[in-house]
């Protein structure tokens, strides 16, 4: 006959990994919303060039109240892409 206590030690084992998964979870990395002020002052340019960028469609932008948002993963990406389009003169 085999052991219940076997069954039930298993069990226990199984149970405590799980709460620890719960306990710790993985942590995502987060995007950020910038306003536009923030992103001029990061690239380098002017608030007038970034708002020309969201205008032109180069840049998604989430407009929240009265404020424009940026989203971190968004502007690196339109700003590759606006990057790729000065040299390609």
């Amino acid at each position: 006959m085999s052991n219940p206590f076997d069954v039930i030690d298993a069990r226990l084992s199984n149970i405590e990994s799980l709460l620890l998964d719960i306990k710790h979870p993985e942590k995502k990395p987060e995007n950020k919303l910038y306003s536009v002020k923030d992103l001029a002052e990061y690239a380098g340019v002017s608030e007038l060039s970034i708002r020309n960028w969201i205008t032109e469609g180069k840049i998604e932008a989430k407009r929240i109240g009265r404020r424009i948002l940026i989203d971190q993963c968004q502007f690196e990406k339109g700003l590759e892409e606006v990057k790729s389009l000065k040299y390609k003169r």
